[in-house]
């Protein structure tokens, strides 16, 4: 072998260690960004499903503050004893609506849960947008790191590091501080 060809193909070889770091980094990222995503994809049906609990607890809780004012309406002056015993009852399912931290399924608990939910969710889109941008830029890197097998340009193969170092930067936001900054 002659001397410049030795060296182009040891410079082929520092560039496939790096387009290897670069896929390696992009496969974590993606499982990252997968995984991200399907956090988030999960707190949105649970918050849903709160919400919607909430609808409804919302819903009968109305009917029967309804219920009580008609009663209250329709029998003018002391009520029977039956009356008087249904809407003390209902009054207590009111209240039981209204707050039941045993089962943490009054309206005020269901609001809280659905709010932590919704903080879950936002929490795993941060990171899913972050991991995704890494992710990007791991693959251009990947390109221009190939392109300089090709071509021999020197500066493309800089550019795929810097743009794998970002991408670790983009990574480790994700992963440490994902409300620190928003692109999109």
């Amino acid at each position: 072998m002659s001397g410049g060809h030795g060296s182009v193909e040891g410079s082929n070889k520092k560039i496939a260690l790096l387009i290897s770091v670069l896929a390696l980094f992009l496969a974590l990222g993606e499982t990252l960004a997968k995984s991200a995503q399907t956090d988030a994809l999960s707190a949105n049906v649970e918050a849903s499903n709160l919400w919607a609990f909430f609808q409804a607890r919302t819903i009968r809780s109305t009917f029967l503050k309804t219920a009580v004012e008609q009663t209250a309406i329709e029998a003018p002056g002391a009520p029977s004893e039956a009356v008087r015993k249904q809407v003390e009852e209902w009054q207590k399912t009111l209240g039981r609506y209204e707050s039941e931290p045993s089962t943490g399924e009054g309206r005020k608990e269901l609001a809280a849960r659905a709010k932590t939910a919704e903080a879950k969710r936002d929490l795993a889109l941060a990171r899913y947008h972050h991991y995704e941008i890494g992710s990007a830029a791991f693959q251009i890197g990947i390109v221009l790191a190939s392109a300089q097998v090709i071509t021999g340009i020197t500066a493309l193969a800089i550019g795929g590091g810097l743009l794998g170092v970002a991408g670790i930067g983009m990574l480790a936001v994700g992963l440490f501080a994902p409300h620190a900054f928003h692109l999109f």
